[in-house]
């Protein structure tokens, strides 16, 4: 097994720890954006248009089509003048239906099994203890030894953000939220709709329990909190695009360790 230095709160090594058998898990790119893919799906909301919709409106095509010397579409009828003699109703006419509107009985939850689902999260959880990947991901990371990153237990009684601003000034992660700061602010349709900047995504850190560190980032633009039972692809590797920077506490490590997957049973026989 491997072991990775710990950290106290105010950046110093306090010893080190010994890595759980789910941190020596392969790296699987593709598998992890499958499952960020499926699991995403579960998050979209049906969406369908009314039956009748540019429909509602008289119209019908000539009897018999042909020999009038028109184009055989339907037109509106009456008189008075307003949509009179217009083309109304079908597809290729102003305000006529949609061809091929999208139906509320599409299948958009894309299921996933649980065996992949847990060994695309046991790779993601593995790839944090790679300096490359992460950095290759845009995070800076520069002066920070050890991966992945422990902190001591210290850390889940935090809930001021003053206190978690010291904490990542000393384990040197300030650089990687300052580097949101440069984004600059979109025009267009985006921004009349409200979209007007990107936060982006910064640490992450992952507790055993994290009701205190979550409030703790509230103000931290990109910085979050999971608990380990709550862990997901969706968190460790956004826009599925591997791998986020992340910041475990010493008792998360240990949770880690305690799962259970079929690839982890292979890997204890093969060794």
């Amino acid at each position: 097994m491997t072991k990775t230095a710990v950290y106290t709160t105010t950046g110093t090594k306090d010893g080190e720890v010994e890595l759980p058998a789910v941190f020596s898990t392969p790296f699987r790119r593709e598998l992890i954006h499958k499952a960020f893919t499926n699991l995403t799906s579960h998050k979209f909301q049906p969406q369908g248009r009314h039956p009748t919709a540019g429909q509602d409106v008289v119209a019908d095509s000539n009897d018999p089509p042909t020999g009038q010397g028109v184009s055989r579409v339907a037109r509106a009828r009456g008189g008075g003048g307003g949509r009179q003699g217009q083309g109304a109703e079908v597809a290729s006419t102003r305000g006529g239906r949609q061809a091929h509107p999208p139906i509320v009985e599409k299948v958009i939850y894309k299921k996933l099994n649980k065996k992949e689902r847990k060994l695309a999260l046991c790779s993601a959880i593995a790839a944090t203890a790679s300096k490359d990947r992460v950095e290759a991901r845009g995070h800076k990371v520069e002066g920070i030894e050890s991966f992945p990153i422990i902190v001591s237990d210290d850390i889940e009684s935090v809930s001021k953000t003053s206190e978690i601003s010291k904490i990542l000034d000393s384990l040197k992660l300030t650089q990687d939220l300052q580097r949101l700061e440069a984004r600059k602010p979109r025009s267009g349709q985006s921004r009349l709709r409200g979209r007007s900047k990107k936060i982006g995504k910064s640490v992450l850190f992952v507790t055993k329990d994290a009701s205190n560190i979550s409030k703790a980032i509230g103000a931290l633009p990109g910085v979050e909190a999971k608990s380990v039972k709550d862990l997901s692809v969706l968190d460790l590797a956004p826009g599925s695009d591997p791998i986020r920077l992340t910041v475990y506490s010493k008792s998360a490590i240990e949770e880690i360790g305690k799962i259970k997957s079929t690839h982890l049973e292979v890997m204890a026989k093969v060794q």
